[in-house]
């Protein structure tokens, strides 16, 4: 599996440092901890790859570890996407699959011990009358009135909540810090909620869930995790796991925030992209227009793409907005030296060669990469009959129009120079089919004269080509910033009308009907296309556009404006 070089970050220098000390006994252990509440989205692929990188160049651990603490949102579905994501960027965690769920005993033997030291208390307030309790950043909160119920009444209470004697949402336990402490997390944060829910592995066993400010660190310490590494959300959130870890007088890790990835023209918020699933905006998690890594993956991205992806955005400690363009450069640059090229037509166009003999038909050389001599070349038939894109052909052209219009000659692809002579119109206007005359002298596209021809132009044998369905996507939304939106309005909104196209009469040479699921072809001058591993079929392939030969972002940016 191919690695690229890794930048020094940060992150890179701390653990440098930590080993030249002997920090940690000289290890590196990170995690990767997701929540099994959708699916991963490439903001979590960054993570990914600096957790797992950094323990791969280190010769250190990965652990993936499901933070599964909340069944009321948890699906198996969730869980087994999550590992496909994992493996399929790369991310090596050996037999440490993990799971929040298996330290709930240890977790709340814990929490009693906390209650037994005067450390925590069961609150009988609801969580709007907390929320109020809370105070605001500028203003301190007020004390429950239950933070002074003795500890035996506390441990009676937190047990009976245990043993599901209390309804959901009646009682919750709580810290003991300070309600007048300048980070609002520590403010008697709530470690454990009544949830009388299923869960996706522990079934009904328990009626109580931690929060997950309770079990994040916990987990972490028990897995003797060295650095634990957050996005820059969990900073303020690091007093109270360390508040936590010393009051119980346990391993502690060391947490690392760096920034979030935020892209351009799209949403990376599971809750987000969970409303976009269920109310039927897109075909799924996977559609190709979404930014969740198995929508990557089913667009033609592979993971080293998006590992160089990563490694070019690199990692900071301050939010910025990723241009999309980016990422898709990413995937252009690999698949250029990669993709073997092909010819195919979106839109065909007729065009009949009138002196070229009616019946022949020749088979052409091609080349299959030019960025890979070793790549070699193919046969491509050519007959009288030829489809070519409707855009090459302006029947009156544009200043700088070099492609077929007539009295002018181009050149096709590999083919030969041909001058084109009419347009046939229906009974509407509209051009059924254009009529061409060709140059025998210029097999293979050369001019023995040396007359200059500016324009070429793919085409596909009417004769020989075979139909296939293809779709073209684009952005999935219009603004740069889907989420500015004017007040009432939603984010909804910007979703781009156009940011998928189906063309089911494209037209391709007929090498492509044998194209196997997942596999990724340049369609020259149109873009790189990757066949549909869910869709495709032997011998009917569905062709999605992973990327266009040049960035559209732009065009599709200003028209959302």
């Amino acid at each position: 599996m191919e690695y690229h070089e890794p930048k020094s970050n940060f992150i890179r220098e701390i653990i440098d440092k930590d080993l030249a000390s002997g920090k940690f006994g000289g290890r590196v252990h990170t995690r990767f901890p997701p929540e099994p509440n959708g699916y991963l989205h490439i903001g979590h692929a960054k993570s990914i790859c600096l957790n797992s990188g950094i323990a791969r160049d280190y010769a250190g651990k990965f652990n993936l570890r499901f933070d599964d603490t909340n069944p009321s949102k948890e699906d198996q579905e969730y869980v087994d996407s999550i590992i496909e994501d994992v493996k399929w960027l790369g991310g090596d965690f050996g037999d440490r699959l993990l799971f929040a769920s298996d330290y709930f005993q240890a977790m709340y033997d814990w929490a009693v011990a906390l209650v037994k030291k005067g450390k925590a208390y069961v609150c009988d307030l609801s969580a709007e009358e907390i929320r109020r309790h809370r105070g605001t950043p500028t203003e301190p909160g007020r004390d429950s009135p239950f933070r002074s119920r003795p500890v035996a009444e506390n441990a009676d209470l937190f047990e009976r909540m245990r043993k599901g004697e209390f309804p959901d949402g009646s009682r919750v336990l709580r810290a003991k810090i300070d309600m007048a402490h300048p980070n609002l997390n520590m403010r008697d944060p709530v470690m454990y909620r009544i949830l009388h829910a299923e869960h996706h592995r522990q079934g009904g066993a328990w009626c109580i869930y931690p929060m997950y400010d309770w079990a994040h660190g916990l987990e972490d310490s028990m897995e003797n995790i060295t650095h634990s590494i957050c996005t820059l959300e969990f900073e303020n959130h690091r007093p109270l796991y360390d508040w936590f870890l010393d009051a119980l007088g346990i391993y502690h890790p060391q947490q690392l925030e760096f920034a979030r990835l935020n892209l351009s023209n799209t949403i990376l918020s599971k809750r987000k992209l969970l409303e976009l699933v269920r109310d039927k905006h897109i075909a799924g998690w996977d559609d190709p227009r979404m930014p969740t890594i198995s929508g990557f993956r089913r667009r033609g991205y592979t993971p080293s793409s998006i590992r160089a992806f990563c490694e070019e955005i690199g990692v900071a400690k301050f939010n910025s907005i990723v241009d999309l363009r980016v990422l898709e450069n990413a995937i252009r640059s690999e698949l250029n030296k990669t993709a073997p090229r092909v010819l195919a037509v979106l839109r065909p166009l007729k065009v009949v060669i009138d002196n070229y003999p009616q019946e022949t038909a020749e088979e052409l050389d091609a080349v299959n990469n030019p960025e890979d001599p070793a790549a070699g070349t193919r046969k491509l038939p050519f007959c009288r009959e030829i489809y070519i894109e409707a855009g090459d052909f302006k029947e009156i052209p544009p200043k700088k129009f070099f492609r077929m219009t007539p009295g002018r000659e181009v050149r096709l692809r590999y083919a030969y120079v041909v001058r084109c002579e009419r347009a046939v119109k229906d009974a509407a206007g509209n051009i059924t089919e254009v009529h061409c005359t060709y140059d025998p002298a210029t097999r293979g596209g050369d001019t023995p004269d040396g007359r200059k021809i500016k324009g070429a132009i793919h085409w596909v044998s009417a004769r020989h080509g075979v139909a296939v369905q293809v779709r073209l996507y684009d952005a999935l939304f219009t603004k740069r910033d889907p989420e500015e939106v004017s007040e009432g309005r939603d984010y909804r909104e910007n979703l781009n009308p156009v940011s998928l196209e189906v063309l089911n009469n494209a037209c391709c040479e007929p090498g492509l009907t044998d194209a196997a699921a997942g596999s990724r072809f340049q369609f020259e001058r149109l873009g790189y296309f990757f066949a549909d591993p869910k869709d495709s079929k032997p011998g009917a392939p569905v062709f999605n556009r992973t990327a266009t030969l040049k960035d559209t972002w732009a065009k599709i940016e200003q028209k959302g404006k």
